[in-house]
This record gives C-alpha cells, structure tokens and sequence, in this order.
C-alpha cells in the first residue's frame, strides 16, 4: 500500500519527491493514480513510457498530449505537479525539430513539468544543455545517468542496463550540464543507475558530485 511504502521510506531516512505511474493508469484512471501519490506525500507525478508501436509518430505524441493535458489539471488541483520523463524515443524528426518539441509546445506549462534523463537525451544523439537552454523552466527534475564511452545509441528508447556507468566517467560533460540545470531552475537532481554494479558505482557518482564544480 502506498501509505506503508511512505513509512518504510521515511523510517530509513528518505523522502518520496517524485513517483512514475504508468500511462495507461494516467488516461484511464487518473483520480485513483493521485490517490496513490498523494498517500505517498509526492510533490510530482509522472510517466516515463508513452506506448508505441514501431517508431513513436505524430499520432502518439499528440495523443499523449491529451492525456498529459487533463492529467496534468487533475494533478494541479491536488497541488501536485504532473511530469513526463523523457526516453529517448521522442526526438523522431518532426517539422523543424523533434516530436519531444511538439510535445513540450503542446503541453500547458502550468501543469505539465518534464523530467530530463540525461542518458536518454545523450543515447539519441542529443545535447541536455541544448535542450535545457530552449525550454527553461520547464525542468524540474533530472535523473543523473552517465554512459558509457564508445556506446552508439539510437532513437530506441533501449539500451543495456551495463551502460550505465559512475558519474563522470562516461560520455556527458556532466560540469556543462549541471551549470545549464541550475539556469534553467532544475529542482530535484537524482542518481539514476540500473546496472548490475550499482550498489558499487552509486557512492563513487555521490564523490564526483561532491568534488565537481559547477
């Protein structure tokens, strides 16, 4: 239950922030879906997976504008703020940019927020200082993820969980990005990594995050 999930977390010390549900429960039960966050005391709900068939197209984007849009005004009312999490999918080329653009111009940004995976704007072949810089603001939070030097990536939305590697040591100038985050007005910063070592790699990621400069 999400009250008994709350009270394990803050008996070892940690504060619920930000919880992701799924899209599905977002278009068709989003009452219950802040039910569930509001148990749990968070600031934001979100979603990080938007279904897709093949290549994420128009359609889909559009669609899920829609369900972000009404979710995000429910969400308003409760004083909790709706986010969508980016994955990598949604810089198919769209018009003059990508359909994360015509996602983010879609969206009312009084209640829809974006949650910047740095893996997952890097994995696509993107800039997070660029993107961060074109739409400040509208950032609250970032999952700091770093990947592995040499990994190609592509507009999958998947890649093996070894390529998440300590912080610093991979592919993004993580100095340049955290210097645009604060501009932009990032809220909420956090240590994302799914690989096998991450019991191992995520105490060295906290000491470069202690020594960088930014």
């Amino acid at each position: 239950m999400p009250r008994d999930f709350r009270a394990a977390l803050l008996e070892r010390g940690l504060v619920p922030i930000a919880g992701h549900f799924s899209y599905e429960r977002w278009r068709d039960e989003p009452e219950f879906v802040l039910r569930d966050a509001k148990a749990l005391g968070l600031k934001y709900a979100g979603c990080a997976w938007i279904p897709h068939e093949g290549d994420f197209d128009e359609a889909e984007c559009r669609a899920a504008i829609e369900v972000f849009n009404r979710a995000g005004e429910l969400a308003a009312r409760e004083r909790i703020q709706f986010f969508y999490h980016n994955h990598g999918y949604e810089f198919q080329p769209y018009g003059d940019g990508t359909l994360l653009d015509l996602l983010i111009t879609g969206t009312n940004p009084k209640w829809v927020a974006f949650e910047m995976d740095l893996l997952w704007t890097v994995h696509p072949g993107q800039d997070p200082v660029r993107w961060l810089q074109k739409y400040p603001k509208r950032w609250p939070l970032m999952h700091l993820k770093d990947l592995k030097r040499g990994v190609e990536g592509d507009l999958s939305g998947h890649t093996d969980v070894t390529n998440d590697v300590i912080l610093g040591t991979g592919q993004m100038d993580m100095p340049a990005i955290l210097k645009a985050a604060r501009k932009a007005r990032v809220k909420y910063y956090f240590i994302e990594d799914e690989s096998p070592s991450a019991k191992e790699q995520i105490p060295q990621s906290l000491r470069f995050l202690e020594r960088v400069s930014w």
